[in-house]
């Protein structure tokens, strides 16, 4: 399945807390992170093909039609410069281009998959650098993504099974790789969906661990130990916990009020109380909690 739209299909519900006014103000700050010649901005207000899946994926969420001409002029010309992306870049184009009205040409989408194959790692995950012995989780995820949002499967499937199962660490959690084995929310929430797509076992120790991450004051913590929850690992341990049919019912009022609390009338969302900056990025993080909470 899509790993983009079974996100969706959850953020979708969000609105349905926010209310209206809320959710315009949610679209006029995703609005005016347009950039005129197309696509959509990071923080410096530069055009940005990661902020731009993120923009999508929040108008998508919203119900709001996307700017598709300027959109597509914009993935046209990061097409044309492949030799100029780096892996996450290659996976946003990937997942953007799905969003878009119409199929992309096979030959063209098969430019962008065999730059992305460029990554594969010696033991058949996927890294952000090339060449790697071995994989992360989180490339892992961004290239399965890239294909399950055409409708195909990833390559070399069991490859990206060895890569994950070299990642897990004791507890039922997973790290990102092997250079820094620490146990992470979002790495672990990425190996979860991975894992449920390819019908792959989940340690019965996984969802205890999880748990343990949460904080009294309503949100995740990324790892153990740290200092306060931020939004990201909220929305994605939400997103992992339902996707094991885990219900966190109980702890629903405080995990409202943790993201109460990193949204600003401006429309958009911070990703921790020490962030100053609102982002594109965190504005559907915040959407996707949202809408795990209104299940």
């Amino acid at each position: 399945m899509s790993l983009r739209l079974e996100m969706l299909q959850v953020a979708r519900l969000a609105p349905s807390l926010l209310g209206e006014e809320a959710s315009e103000l949610i679209r006029d700050f995703v609005f005016s992170q347009e950039h005129p010649e197309g696509g959509f901005c990071d923080r410096d207000g530069e055009r940005d093909l990661y902020y731009t899946s993120f923009a999508i994926d929040c108008l998508t969420a919203l119900q709001e039609p996307l700017p598709e001409a300027g959109l597509r002029r914009f993935l046209e010309d990061r097409l044309a410069h492949l030799e100029e992306l780096d892996f996450v870049h290659l996976c946003c184009l990937a997942r953007s281009f799905s969003a878009l009205s119409g199929n992309l040409e096979s030959s063209r989408l098969d430019s962008i998959l065999a730059a992305i194959e460029g990554y594969r790692s010696q033991e058949g995950g996927y890294n952000q650098i090339e060449e790697a012995e071995t994989g992360s989780s989180y490339a892992c995820f961004l290239a399965y993504g890239a294909y399950a949002d055409h409708g195909l499967e990833v390559p070399n499937a069991e490859g990206v099974a060895r890569c994950l199962e070299g990642l897990k660490v004791e507890g039922g959690a997973w790290a990102n790789d092997v250079e820094l084995p620490v146990p992470n929310v979002p790495s672990t929430a990425a190996a979860i969906t991975i894992c449920r797509n390819l019908r792959l076992p989940i340690p019965e120790e996984t969802v205890p661990w999880i748990l343990d991450s949460y904080h009294a004051t309503g949100g995740f913590l990324p790892f153990p130990m740290a200092p306060m929850p931020d939004l990201l690992s909220t929305a994605v341990a939400l997103h992992a916990l339902d996707g094991l049919q885990i219900d966190f019912g109980d702890k629903q009022e405080r995990i409202l009020d943790f993201i109460d609390s990193l949204w600003t009338a401006a429309g958009g969302f911070h990703g921790t109380w020490d962030d100053d900056d609102l982002d594109i990025e965190y504005t559907y993080y915040g959407l996707l909690a949202l809408g795990h909470l209104a299940l």
